[in-house]
């Protein structure tokens, strides 16, 4: 198989289910913003991290491809077998939170994104999270997006900026509050 089929050079690709629609279309920078999130979420796994955070993190990467599936197929025209994307799935996220959170002093306010590389990465992360589900949230309106992309999606932000405020404690970098000027 060969990774150029040319069949794009005219700003046209193919959903799953064979229609071919414009690179710009909605669903395409939906499940392409999906992808870019994976990436970065890929590159905080790079980093110098604890084992059961890459655990997590590959887990993450699993059920993101699973969502990109999903919203690269056609609603109804496809006959592909997609993976599936459960409860279970949000409810992993929810309990990984709870995990990290018990670990962390109660946040008093909101937090400068920074203070160490990684834990930027994570806060760009979360940011390209909370676009992939505004994305994805607005190809809703319009066509049909499993309910439990959009919650996982959601669940995946509040992950992020916990997991920025895990291994901001975890590497001894200094978390600075929000302040604002009066």
């Amino acid at each position: 198989m060969k990774i150029y089929t040319k069949k794009g050079d005219t700003g046209t690709t193919s959903l799953i289910g064979g229609t071919r629609v414009p690179k710009h279309h909605l669903r395409i920078e939906s499940y392409g913003t999906v992808d870019e999130l994976n990436s970065y979420i890929g590159l905080i796994r790079d980093q110098d991290i604890s084992k059961k955070d890459v655990e997590v993190l590959l887990e993450i990467q699993d059920r993101l491809f699973t969502i990109g599936s999903h919203l690269a197929a056609e609603p109804g025209k496809s006959k592909m077998v997609l993976p599936e994307l459960f409860e279970k799935d949000i409810i992993f996220l929810e309990n990984e939170i709870d995990r990290m959170d018990d670990q962390l002093d109660e946040m008093r306010s909101f937090v400068l994104p920074g203070g160490n590389t990684v834990v930027s990465f994570s806060h760009i992360a979360r940011c390209v999270c909370r676009r992939a589900e505004r994305v994805t949230v607005q190809l809703a309106e319009e066509s049909e997006v499993d309910d439990k992309v959009i919650s996982y999606l959601n669940r995946l932000s509040d992950y992020l900026f916990t997991l920025s405020r895990k291994l901001t404690k975890d590497l001894d970098a200094r978390e600075i509050p929000w302040v604002p000027k009066k």
